[in-house]
């Protein structure tokens, strides 16, 4: 058994994933934690106890995302872009192009036939187009962050946020909801503020077809939605797992590279 495991610490999620010759074994998500060690450690001990596997069992594992760098027990950390590409190109092939909004910033990754990167473009200086902004909304909305995708794809009219900004978004939505707008016509106007947003990235990057979607807010069908009608392009579904496992994918699937390298060395 050739057992490697990745891990992805983000702001908001850490995500672990184990695999088995490039098969997915086990997987959790968690709710990330102020220190990024502990909410690493705490993920694979989850995803450990998931698989029956233990610690000892894992004969690679590589770490990913902002909080790589805290992760104590990996062999080696990888950018989550680097990640984020070699996941989507595993569970959807013809992925070119690849939009990974995460909990602090959106980053619009090329890639090649071969699944290389050949170039990006990240936006890490304003939240409207991050998973903070939809976190944001929806405790203004006093619901769930899961239920804006939903709730948004049943409005008839919705309204139009003036400004992209995160703090004006914010004071937008309460006028809104004071003035007793339907919750959906509400949800449907942020999504559209959001996908606005990252269109903006996507656009400048020219992107070719077989575009799919990872991270958080991949699960929101609103953005997804507003997103593709904005771009022209149509957005593929990753089916196989939850797309914010992806970046933890892609650093198994290095990690099962680098495992392979290691025992050649040795034999």
């Amino acid at each position: 058994m050739s057992v490697v495991a990745g891990c992805d610490v983000g702001s908001l999620a850490t995500k672990a994933v184990i695999m088995d010759k490039r098969r997915i074994v086990a997987s959790v998500i968690i709710r990330s934690g102020p220190r990024p060690a502990e909410s690493a450690q705490k993920a694979m001990d989850q995803v450990l106890s998931e698989s029956g596997l233990l610690s000892g069992d894992i004969s690679y594992c590589v770490g990913t995302g902002y909080g790589r760098e805290k992760i104590p027990f990996v062999n080696e950390s990888l950018s989550e872009i680097s990640c984020h590409g070699k996941g989507a190109m595993f569970l959807v092939p013809s992925t070119r192009s690849v939009i990974d909004i995460g909990g602090q910033d959106c980053k619009v990754i090329k890639l090649d036939a071969k699944g290389n990167l050949v170039k990006f473009i990240t936006n890490d200086k304003c939240a409207s187009g991050t998973g903070r902004f939809l976190d944001v909304m929806a405790k203004v909305m006093n619901i769930p962050v899961s239920e804006l995708g939903d709730l948004s794809l049943t409005s008839r009219e919705p309204i139009t946020l003036a400004s992209m900004c995160t703090v004006w978004a914010q004071a937008d939505v309460i006028k809104n909801i004071n003035a007793r707008r339907p919750a959906q016509d509400i949800c449907a106007g942020i999504n559209t503020a959001m996908a606005n947003r990252v269109s903006m990235l996507a656009n400048a990057m020219s992107l070719e077809n077989d575009i799919c979607m990872t991270g958080g807010v991949a699960k929101n069908k609103g953005v997804v939605h507003a997103l593709a009608r904005l771009m022209g392009k149509r957005i593929k579904d990753i089916r196989q797992v939850d797309p914010q496992l992806v970046g933890a994918v892609g650093a198994a699937l290095f990690a099962h590279e680098k495992a392979g390298k290691t025992k050649e060395a040795r034999s």
